[in-house]
């Protein structure tokens, strides 16, 4: 499914273009957006990869999420339109439209240069909206799941990580920009983003298979969990039974990756030197003076 694996390169993009940001980045101080801000080497990488991330995870919303989760009600209408407007949806969309003037890294460049272009203005906004959005999201979603047999062991999940990312994005909070830990709390929060969506998709696949091609959460897939007897129904009800403990060991072991290839990224971008466009500063002569 293409949203599993938008969400895949998603992180690998961010992980990998940090190895080439030169020595004065640190992908423990600042952030993600620096990598593919106007001066950064190579920005239109990750801004090409985002806008199709962000394009394929609002399809995923709209025409996954919702029609598996329909018999919840109108909440997950609501969530799914959520999800695609969210920082992990429309955010990544409109990657090419917010670009900040420079990176933090380059020599000269101060917050208030970053965000003096509307780039950086329409990043912080987007970010910032689309963070509440997907944690509303998740809220909705699972209010949703909660009404729907075959979902029902997947709404405290979903919740527990909601309260996850709103506890990550008040220590990002928190957390002065360009100092220690920023840059790791915001690569938390895409992360945990990213292994929720994920895990998502490949709930709805794996019951799309199991219903054998019908759509996800239709009115036989769930006759199927409510008779038992055969044993295909010991399978699927095996499936649908309460995993919010394996979703927590898989994003607490994606979390701790995360955090040892963040640390291999500030070791290896020593051995790297970034470019930038940024002005020189005009030289002073002594006719300068006069």
């Amino acid at each position: 499914m293409l949203g599993i694996a938008a969400q895949v390169v998603f992180v690998a993009s961010w992980l990998v273009a940090a190895s080439w940001q030169g020595k004065r980045y640190s992908v423990l101080k600042q952030s993600v957006s620096d990598l593919y801000a106007r001066t950064a080497p190579h920005g239109i990488f990750l801004v090409i990869v985002l806008t199709i991330c962000g394009a394929v995870t609002i399809g995923f919303a709209l025409f996954s999420v919702r029609p598996a989760l329909r018999l919840g009600g109108r909440a997950a209408t609501v969530g799914s339109v959520l999800l695609a407007l969210s920082v992990a949806g429309l955010g990544d969309l409109m990657s090419p439209f917010e670009r900040l003037a420079c990176r933090a890294a380059d020599p000269g460049c101060t917050t208030s240069m970053a965000v003096s272009n509307s780039g950086g203005k329409l990043d912080g906004n987007l970010t910032a909206i689309g963070v509440v959005l997907l944690v509303l999201a998740a809220f909705f979603l699972a209010h949703a799941m909660q009404r729907i047999p075959g979902w029902r062991a997947w709404a405290r999940p979903t919740r527990l990580t909601a309260v996850l990312i709103i506890g990550l994005t008040v220590a990002e909070a928190l957390t002065k920009a360009n100092t220690g830990g920023y840059g790791l709390f915001e690569r938390l929060i895409a992360a945990t983003a990213a292994v929720a969506i994920a895990a998502l998709g490949i709930g709805i696949l794996r019951r799309s298979r199991d219903a054998g091609g019908s759509e996800p959460g239709s009115t036989n897939q769930l006759d199927r969990v409510s008779t038992g007897g055969s044993p295909k129904m010991s399978v699927w009800k095996r499936m649908t039974s309460p995993r919010w403990k394996v979703v927590a060991l898989v994003t607490a072991l994606v979390a701790v990756l995360l955090i040892v290839l963040l640390l291999l990224g500030d070791t290896l971008g020593v051995n790297h030197q970034g470019h930038t466009s940024l002005p020189s500063p005009p030289a002073v002569t002594a006719n300068t003076l006069h």
